[in-house]
This record gives structure tokens, C-alpha cells and sequence, in this order.
């Protein structure tokens, strides 16, 4: 955010109430303190695509710096009730709570950075009640946003000109669209309508006028004239209230005039009907009138496939306006990303593997106290993605191994590599510069990116899988941990 400003959000209460109750839990049983690793991961891509772009960070950031229990956060707790009678919460714990200050350390991916499934966004390690209270939102904070981001990354990537978010008046409420807004320009949109995300973030805001200017006056034409002698800078004019043939010949009028008054019209915009016959026949009729410069601006429930499908139909359009499906990641409403326990400790001793099996495959988790290696090919393409454990480091031979499937191996042995893990808080006070909350750099970030991928994973249908896997000792030592915990040995 920008200076001193902040979304006031009660991160203490944005939780899960089982996350309270086994803190209370944790810190009866003498276990509070045990030193805990939790990880957040996806394990599916969202879209269906081949990428997803992490964003949410600058807002947990923003959660450590704010968690704090307030005296009505421990009044309202301490007024519920158990099911079984009495009170919920016990004094002592509630006294606890009221000086509580995190102590965790966090390391996650930059915003911006371009993810996949199955590897950690987020490292959080402490005591273990630190680290579980935070859970659900961290959760809300990177699942939302990095949705979003990664939307507008593939609506931007087959746009071929700049996209304007402005999706906040069917967004999921006013923290939900503001922080959507932000997450679509780190994924590439060149503005957002969010006057207020625009203000809190720095965002460029763009806009024309709805309907009902066009509406409110006697006719079109004088709303059109109207509207360039209030904007004679900023004269987008929406010309489908009526009729769109018609509406363009109104706006032709105007703009003709107003470039006698040596001004200009930027644009048009078509809200509705035939987009790419509409698009078409208007920049015909804009160049016949000699107004070559005047641009033309698409919206209308659109998303990446109906831009894809009316830019190879061969309308020329200088910019879209995305709203609801962007905002709202209409066609995937979470990206279902998760917060795992891998490994605890207590005192000073060593690190113990903690491992969930379930019934189904896909939920094995991974343990120990991981992080990221990313693979590059000296072409710049990115080449592979190694999940391998901090205390135990990397083999030579430096191969990968599906987690799903171990016939599936990749050694990447000699390629450049990177870590892709950075602090973000130590000992519970945030350590993230500021050019990583900033949302543009997260922007860049995320356009290099998108750079180092293949173009098969960039397509909009059956994108190509990118190759992310354990590093090969982290593989067996799960897969020996599975069966011992399954009692098969």
C-alpha cells in the first residue's frame, strides 16, 4: 500500500473458529511452543491452463503487521458459548490472547512470480499456535488474489492491447474488490475503474460514462456534445444505448467537431451486440470520416476465449474493458489452494517429518521444510522446478520426480537455477521491501515471467505441464514415511 494508508481488515478474527479453539487447545496441552512448518500450495492449475501468477503477499504482509487482538476482539470471544454449556473461551487463554504478538518467520514467493501446482507459495515456521491462527487468512489472502492475477494474466495475454479492470460492482463485497483490482494489474491489466484500489495501491484509474449520461439527455448527440465539452481530454464516447450504427455516426459528428476546435476524440465503446461485426463496421465508418485516430473500446461480459475468438475475426480494438468474469474469476471461483503442517521440532533439536495420507492420492503431502528451485535453460525458458528440503539440500545428480507419478523424471543437472523462496517476516515484524508490495514491479515481474515460458503452456486451450517435481531423496524419504506411517513395512 502507499504511505501510511491501509484497508482496515481485523485479521486476529478473519479465521475459522476451529483455528481459535485449537490454539486454546495447543496452549493447554503444553504445546504452544513447539516449533512448527506449515506450506501453502495449489494442486491443480486454475483455468485450466499452463501457469498460475502468485499474488496476495503485499496483504499478508499487511496481516503481520496488524494482527493484534483488540479489546473487543476478546470480549466477543469471550461471549460465546460452548455447545455443551458454559463458556467457549477459558479467562486464561483470553488474557493470553490479549497480549498476543506473532513470532513467526515467513518466506514466500514474490508477487508476480509465476507458479505452478505442487510447489510451496508460502513457508511459514514457528510456534506451532502462531503459525495455525494465521492459517485461514493467509489462505483467504493468496488463494483470492493469485486467482485473479492469473486471470488477468491470460485475458491480457491474448488481448493484444491494454485491458481496463472494472469489475468492483459485481465483485465479493468492497475488501473482495479492492484487493481483485490490485491482483488484476499484477497479472497485466493497464487500469482498474476501483477509484479506491487506485488510491490505496497507486493503480492507474480509468473510465468513460455508463448509459444513463446518454440517457438523461434529450437526445444522443447532445449527450455525446455534452460530455466532449466536459472531457475534451478524456472523450470516450459509449455509443450502444440505442443503436450502435447510429451512436457511431453521432459520435462521428462530435469527434469531427471537436478536431475543429483542434481537440480529440479518443474513442468509442461498444457495450453490447455483435462485437466483432460491430467493432469492424465502426472502425470503417471512424476511418471514412477521417477520424484514423480515434480508437475503439470492447466490453461486455468478456473474458481471454470471447476476446480470443473477436480479435480472429479480424476486429481491430485498442482496448477492452473487463469486469465480472475478471473480477470474479467467473469460470473458477477458488484456486482451492491448501496450508500444510510438514515438519515440527522441539528446542533446539532437529527438525521431525510430518506427513498427511488420506484416502486420496492427490492429498499426500510433502515433509520437511522445503523451498523452490527453478530451472533455466541458457535460452532463458524455464526448465523444470525442484521441491527439495532446506536441512537436507540438494543431490548431485539434481533430479526431479513427479509426485504423482515416479516413472515421470527430469535431471537438470548444469542448468542456472534460482531460489524461489524470499523472506517476508522474521520473528513476526515484516522484512518485505517495498518493491515487492509494489503492485506495477509485481506487474514487470509478472510480464518477465510470462516470458520464460513456452509458448505451449501459454495457450489458451490444453495448455502444455510444466515439469515440477520432489527432488529425488525428498521422493523416497516420503514415500519410505508412507508406508511406515500406513504400517506396510
Amino acid at each position: 500500500m502507499r504511505d501510511g494508508e491501509s484497508l482496515t481488515v481485523e485479521y486476529e478474527l478473519l479465521t475459522d473458529l476451529y483455528q481459535l479453539t485449537m490454539a486454546q487447545g495447543y496452549w493447554e496441552s503444553g504445546q504452544a511452543d513447539m516449533q512448527a512448518c506449515f506450506h501453502m500450495y495449489f494442486r491443480d492449475y486454475p483455468f485450466a491452463g499452463g501457469y498460475a501468477v502468485a499474488c496476495g503477499m503485499a496483504q499478508l504482509a499487511d496481516l503481520v503487521d496488524t494482527f493484534r487482538f483488540s479489546e473487543s476482539d476478546i470480549a466477543y470471544l469471550a461471549s460465546l458459548d460452548a455447545p455443551g454449556g458454559g463458556k467457549l473461551f477459558k479467562q486464561d487463554f483470553l488474557d493470553m490472547l490479549a497480549d498476543f504478538r506473532l513470532h513467526v518467520d515467513i518466506d514466500a514467493v514474490v508477487e508476480g512470480t509465476i507458479v505452478f501446482p505442487h510447489e510451496p507459495l508460502v513457508r511459514v515456521c514457528g510456534p506451532i499456535l502462531d503459525c495455525q491462527i494465521i492459517e485461514t487468512a493467509l489462505l483467504n489472502c493468496v488463494n483470492f488474489q493469485t486467482l485473479v492475477a492469473t486471470k488477468a494474466a491470460r485475458v491480457c495475454a491474448v488481448a493484444g492491447a491494454p485491458v481496463a479492470e472494472f469489475g468492483l460492482r459485481r465483485s465479493q463485497g468492497a475488501f473482495g474488490g479492492v484487493w481483485a483490482s490490485r491482483a488484476a494489474v499484477v497479472g497485466g491489466c493497464a487500469s482498474t475503474s476501483n477509484v479506491l484500489a487506485g488510491k490505496l495501491f497507486g493503480l492507474p484509474v480509468s473510465g468513460t460514462h455508463s448509459h444513463s449520461w446518454v440517457m438523461s439527455f434529450p437526445d444522443e448527440l447532445t449527450a455525446f456534445r455534452a460530455y466532449a465539452a466536459a472531457f475534451p481530454k478524456n472523450c470516450v464516447l459509449l455509443v450502444d444505448t440505442y443503436d450502435v450504427i447510429e451512436g457511431v455516426k453521432n459520435a462521428i459528428t462530435v469527434g469531427l467537431e471537436m478536431r475543429e476546435r483542434g481537440e480529440r476524440m479518443a474513442g468509442i465503446r461498444i457495450d453490447s451486440g455483435d462485437l466483432a461485426w460491430l467493432a469492424k463496421t465502426a472502425r470503417r465508418m471512424l476511418d471514412e470520416a477521417g477520424l484514423c485516430d480515434c480508437g475503439i473500446v470492447l466490453s461486455n461480459d468478456l473474458d481471454e476465449h470471447t476476446i480470443k475468438s473477436i480479435r480472429d475475426q479480424g476486429a481491430k480494438v485498442d482496448s477492452w474493458g473487463v469486469g465480472t468474469k475478471l473480477a470474479c474469476a467467473y469460470d473458477q471461483p477458488t484456486l482451492g489452494g491448501v496450508y500444510k503442517l510438514s515438519a515440527t521440532k522441539v528446542g533446539e533439536g532437529s527438525w521431525t517429518d510430518c506427513l498427511k495420507i488420506s484416502e486420496t492420492a492427490a492429498k499426500l503431502t510433502v515433509p520437511g521444510v522445503l523451498d523452490v528451485r527453478r530451472y533455466y535453460y541458457d535460452s532463458g525458458t524455464i526448465a523444470g522446478d525442484m521441491v527439495f528440503d532446506c536441512n537436507t539440500g540438494v543431490a548431485d545428480a539434481e533430479t526431479i520426480v513427479d509426485p504423482s507419478d515416479d516413472l515421470r523424471r527430469k535431471t537438470l543437472q548444469g542448468l542456472r537455477f534460482e531460489t524461489l523462496l524470499a523472506p517476508l517476516a522474521r520473528d513476526g515484524k515484516t522484512v518485505l521491501p517495498s518493491e515487492c508490495r509494489d503492485a506495477l514491479a509485481a506487474q514487470q515481474r509478472c510480464h518477465a515471467g510470462l516470458l520464460t515460458l513456452d509458448e505451449s503452456q501459454k495457450r489458451v486451450l490444453n495448455a502444455h505441464t510444466y515439469p515440477v517435481g520432489l527432488e529425488r531423496s525428498l521422493f523416497e524419504r516420503r514415500h519410505e514415511l508412507a508406508i511406515k506411517l500406513r504400517g506396510l513395512d
